[in-house]
């Protein structure tokens, strides 16, 4: 009988919550450093993302959590969780970072969390991961997503070439939705309004990216949010534009209609797979 290695754990990094600040109506930026920030390790990719885990209060749990351990002890009800998020700015010389969260009210976890969070309060993960970074040799640029993926929007523009070229279109609900993002001369910031609809449930960043007029030269995508969204836009890179499957980032980050969790366990089948 072959005896499976287990997977050593994940290291994680803890923080406490340094501040807070609104951004706007539906979104929050938490600020977190201290001691822990050591083990914090920075990749080279423009969309370094991190698993933050939760676990209900009530059971006291400590991070940085035994998840194996935990597994033998708890009900699987009770175990922690995690929620993907980007990281919005690493500030190395004074130990901190920042991470912004969508808040729709009370729905979600993650949301919730982040706009009651103060001072002194945890942050635990794992991570982070990424998988972008600008081509330098690209000739110009398309950065395409909603509000789950400004912060990875916001931080590849400050990674740009100072003399890129090219289009960020963002979907959000409405102009106090818009933040001021750096981006050189070259690159158009474009704000999508879908108003009172849902989000995921517009077509404004689909039908922006199909109306987009197509510069001539090389063009490196980097397209995340709502998976549906991000099907459709498959369809346009490549069965439109002929994009080569290197010049494109495409990934959902999360799925109308979905928990979290359903959604992470849609992403092993079909209705999940977005790139094959």
């Amino acid at each position: 009988m072959t005896v499976r290695s287990m997977r050593p754990p994940r290291p994680q990094t803890v923080l406490e919550v340094l501040l807070t600040e609104p951004l706007g109506p539906h979104l929050v930026r938490v600020y977190a450093g201290g001691s822990g920030f050591a083990a914090f390790q920075p990749n080279e990719f423009s969309d370094p993302y991190i698993k933050i885990f939760f676990a209900k209060p009530e059971l006291g749990l400590t991070p940085p959590y035994d998840m194996l351990e935990l597994r033998g002890k708890l009900a699987p009800d009770d175990m922690p969780v995690t929620r993907t998020y980007t990281v919005r700015e690493i500030n190395a010389a004074e130990q901190w970072i920042s991470v912004d969260f969508v808040v729709h009210g009370d729905e979600g976890l993650a949301g919730p969390w982040a706009a009651t969070a103060r001072p002194g309060d945890t942050l635990a993960f794992g991570g982070p991961g990424g998988g972008f970074k600008p081509d330098p040799d690209a000739d110009w640029y398309l950065l395409a997503g909603d509000e789950s993926a400004l912060p990875a929007i916001a931080s590849s523009l400050d990674a740009l070439p100072a003399d890129a070229v090219g289009t960020a279109l963002i979907e959000v609900y409405g102009a106090d939705d818009e933040l001021a993002l750096g981006a050189p001369a070259g690159v158009e910031v474009r704000w999508l309004h879908r108003g009172e609809s849902a989000a995921g449930t517009s077509t404004v960043l689909v039908d922006a990216v199909s109306a987009l007029d197509w510069r001539d030269g090389r063009v490196q995508v980097f397209a995340h949010g709502e998976r549906e969204t991000m099907k459709a836009l498959r369809d346009i890179f490549f069965a439109q534009r002929a994009l080569e499957r290197y010049q494109v980032s495409l990934s959902g980050y999360w799925a109308y209609g979905r928990s979290e969790d359903r959604f992470q366990a849609e992403k092993r089948g079909p209705i999940g797979q977005i790139l094959t």
